[in-house]
């Protein structure tokens, strides 16, 4: 018989958090039990599509935050519920999450342009730049 229990995960300390977050991801902080980040879009359309992308890396990781938001911000609260506490998953999402969210195509060789700064009409996430 084979036993299927997993080992428990490393919980962080705080101490340690705000070393890696502060190394790793510096737009993210650690309030309350949760490490946090907050994203800034230009409307609704842009919050949604915000949610989606989320959505679509926590389902495919199998590990699921915490949303909040209105017309023009989503923030994003990761905890892994099961070891109750910060591990090794919710850096690793928050990394993919700000890749993902973040990426702009323009800033980057190929022939992907990205949206246009320069029209408000077609404005999506505020980038930290």
């Amino acid at each position: 018989m084979t036993d299927d229990k997993k080992p428990r995960e490393r919980v962080y300390s705080e101490t340690e958090i705000a070393e890696k977050l502060s190394a790793e991801l510096p737009h993210w902080r650690y309030e309350n039990g949760w490490i946090r980040r907050k994203y800034k879009t230009h409307g609704w359309k842009s919050t949604l599509m915000v949610i989606n992308t989320v959505g679509h890396l926590a389902e495919a990781a199998w590990h699921h935050p915490d949303l909040k938001a209105s017309y023009a911000w989503v923030e994003v609260l990761l905890q892994n519920h099961a070891a109750k506490g910060i591990t090794d998953k919710d850096f690793e999402l928050a990394k993919k999450i700000e890749s993902v969210v973040h990426w702009q195509p323009g800033k980057e060789a190929g022939s992907l342009e990205g949206t246009p700064q320069t029209d408000q009409r077609f404005a999506y996430v505020k980038y930290d730049d």
